[in-house]
């Protein structure tokens, strides 16, 4: 602050009345006009003396304050979002700052505030809301202006400038820019396994005078397919088919070829991902004969709405013959050709529980069953005493897709035990960490540790088992089997106890979860793949995950950018099965690991999708407020050669910027410190001099 004098205002201090001063006013107007027009000798000396005598009573005074000039307040705005890293812009905005700085530092009544302005999450460059706040700690009568030192892309453009002084920006390049991008019209998040998604897209060229016969290469590659190419029209959308083979996430890479002379190609790439989900999946389940358990699997099928359920249970077997006639049978007839031979190619997953061969399903019909879990369906069956008897599945053409087959002799076995998880099954997603297995791997328990859940009473001794074994006896012996079968997949649950967890027999058990796995498992959902390579962005970071059931299954991956450039990761054991790793992913793109046999990928998106929506140095958008508030536009040339303007302080209403400078406005604020008054007409110089005046028209009268 800087001390100074000023008179600031005429003020009156009347010593009578203002109402006697008024009186005696226009009784001297009244003798000054008898005066004149009686022509009388010294009336204007007369005059001059009633006006110091009115003079005198209204008590002048000059006001005179005692000031403090403040000094202006400045704001330089700095971009530093996204864009701004685009070739050398932030070496310009770099330099241009440290040059404003160093000038402003040369005004003594001017404070230069350095506002920086970072990513804002999806919402772009929100430059002004900067300003906005900076600006609430200034007064309006001190802010001078604002040098704004951008790309010209800012999404929260005011309707009118923010403060009192000039917008000057400052652009880091020589001149307007051209880009290409490719822009997603519409691209669905979901699709059905086996049928085609619609991506609507278009190519646009900014910055360039339109042109009808352009056109761009737009290359499309799926989770690491080789790309196909296609010539598409710029400017115009284009529909794209992509086809959903699997369940789980589709990448899908597209990008467009480069523009001659475009200043980044950063937005000539966009990833989409995809999740491929099954439509409604048909089960089909069989039920040999009414049992406890019926009603178990019916709930857990009916209560998933993915599944569309045709359940038959055989009341009335062939071989029972009780003389009642057909025609008092509430009893639909078996639809045996209809459902294993017509529509056999329609069931996702078929389950037969506690069934066994009475001559209901002829031979060629068990055949067909196992052909179609060879060429990709799903077998399920939960076995009972049935299975080791002479009407087993085993028996049948089913034995070759079956996990295992029963003992010939002595393969039912009664009694209370305790259903337990392999070592295998504590890796596989189907049986890790149910409620109640107590897995050795926790620390609070040892291998010895009893499963807590209820028991089961009976068990079928299998011959040889095949797969997975996930569960097992006290003594070994398996009682679920997981396997895989040509292009298909089948299960086999050697007990029939199962539905006594359902019960809450003895405390129950996870009898729902564990059906659940198994029939999705079966019906390939991606997240219960017992080996698998998985890969996600989340927040920034890759995250990757290894699946396996073999304790010596890889451990590092190799890990490629959306650049083609390549890293090693070691991955480390979270839980058994299970191992993970992450690194940041900044990079939008497609990223790939591989641990030299699973291969995954991952689409990463842009961190801030309309900050690099357009990625041109541009005037055009700040035009108008810049316009608006009399300042001007600089374009700050190349790193090799800046062309930095000069800062100058200039009076309000003149021009605030010219060829090579730019101007901040003097404000001249202030605080009164002080305040005195000086008597214009005291009374001793007012009544001499009134005395005198009329000495002098007396006299003049008198001649």
């Amino acid at each position: 602050m800087r001390p100074d004098l000023a008179f600031t205002a005429l003020h009156f201090d009347p010593l009578i009345d203002p109402l006697f001063i008024g009186f005696i006013g226009a009784l001297s107007l009244a003798l000054i006009a008898l005066g004149l027009w009686r022509r009388a000798g010294g009336i204007w000396l007369r005059a001059l003396s009633f006006l110091v005598l009115v003079g005198w009573l209204a008590g002048p005074r000059l006001v005179q304050e005692s000031r403090h000039n403040l000094n202006d307040i400045g704001l330089l705005v700095v971009d530093q979002s996204a864009s701004m890293g685009i070739g050398d812009r932030t070496a310009l905005a770099d330099a241009a700052r440290a040059r404003i700085a160093e000038q402003a530092a040369r005004f003594p009544d001017l404070e230069l505030r350095t506002i920086l302005v970072p990513e804002a999450g999806n919402t772009g460059t929100n430059l002004f809301a900067a300003i906005e706040r900076a600006l609430a700690d200034i007064p309006r009568a001190r802010h001078a202006g604002t040098i704004a030192i951008t790309d010209g892309q800012v999404h929260d453009l005011p309707a009118a400038t923010p403060g009192s002084g000039p917008l000057h920006v400052l652009i880091p390049a020589r001149r307007e820019e051209t880009d290409r991008r490719i822009r997603i019209i519409e691209a669905p998040g979901y699709g059905i396994v086996g049928q085609a998604v619609s991506l609507r897209v278009v190519i646009e060229d900014l910055g360039v005078p339109a042109t009808a016969n352009a056109t761009a290469t737009l290359t499309i590659r799926r989770d690491g397919e080789p790309p196909r190419a296609e010539s598409v029209p710029v400017g115009r959308e284009r529909q794209i088919e992509i086809p959903i083979a699997r369940a789980g996430p589709t990448v899908v890479e597209l990008a467009a070829s480069p523009l001659e002379g475009e200043i980044s190609r950063h937005n000539n790439r966009q990833v989409i991902e995809i999740n491929g989900v099954r439509d409604r999946l048909r089960v089909l389940l069989i039920s040999g004969e009414p049992h406890p358990g019926e009603r178990t699997w019916r709930r857990l099928l009916k209560a998933d709405p993915s599944v569309d359920l045709v359940h038959f249970t055989i009341l009335r077997p062939p071989e029972k013959d009780d003389l009642t006639p057909l025609t008092e049978l509430a009893l639909i007839a078996f639809p045996v050709r209809e459902l294993f031979q017509d529509k056999i190619g329609e069931f996702d997953l078929i389950i037969l529980d506690r069934f066994q061969n009475r001559g209901l399903l002829p031979m060629p019909y068990m055949a067909n069953i196992a052909n179609r879990v060879r060429r990709g369906g799903a077998l399920l069956l939960s076995v009972g005493p049935e299975y080791s008897g002479p009407g087993s599945l085993a028996a049948t053409p089913l034995g070759q897709v079956l996990p295992a087959a029963p003992l010939r002799m002595n393969a039912v076995i009664e009694g209370r035990f305790l259903p337990e998880v392999s070592d295998i099954g504590q890796r596989h997603p189907v049986t890790e960490r149910l409620t109640g297995a107590n897995p050795p791997a926790s620390p609070a328990v040892t291998a010895e540790t009893p499963p807590t859940w209820g028991p089961w009473y009976r068990r079928i001794q299998p011959l040889q088992a095949r797969g997975d074994i996930l569960m097992q006896s006290p003594d070994g012996a398996p009682l679920l089997a997981l396997d895989r079968v040509g292009e298909g997949r089948a299960a086999l649950l050697l007990s029939d106890q199962i539905w006594l967890w359902s019960r809450e027999h003895e405390g129950g058990g996870p009898q729902a979860e564990l059906l659940r796995r198994i029939a999705h498992w079966l019906m390939r959902e991606p997240e219960l793949e017992e080996n698998a390579l998985t890969a996600r962005v989340v927040d920034g970071r890759l995250m990757l995950e290894r699946r396996s059931t073999d304790p010596g299954a890889a451990t590092v991956v190799t890990v490629t950018d959306p650049d083609g450039a390549t890293r090693t990761l070691p991955l480390t054991q979270a839980s058994p099965g299970r191992m993970r790793a992450s690194l940041p992913a900044p990079m939008p793109g497609v990223w790939q690991a591989t641990d030299g046999t699973l291969t995954a990928f991952a689409a990463a998106g842009a961190a801030n999708p309309m900050e690099l929506a357009d990625l041109r140095a541009t005037a055009t958008i700040l035009a108008p407020l810049v316009r608006a508030s009399t300042g001007g536009t600089q374009w700050l040339g190349t790193a090799a050669s800046p062309d930095l303007p000069d800062l100058r302080r200039v009076e309000g209403g003149r021009s605030a910027a010219g060829g090579s400078w730019i101007g901040l406005e003097k404000r001249r604020d202030h605080v009164v410190t002080g305040v005195s008054a000086l008597t214009l007409l005291p009374g001793w110089v007012s009544l001499p001099l009134m005395l005198a005046l009329l000495v002098l028209a007396w006299r003049r009268e008198g001649r």
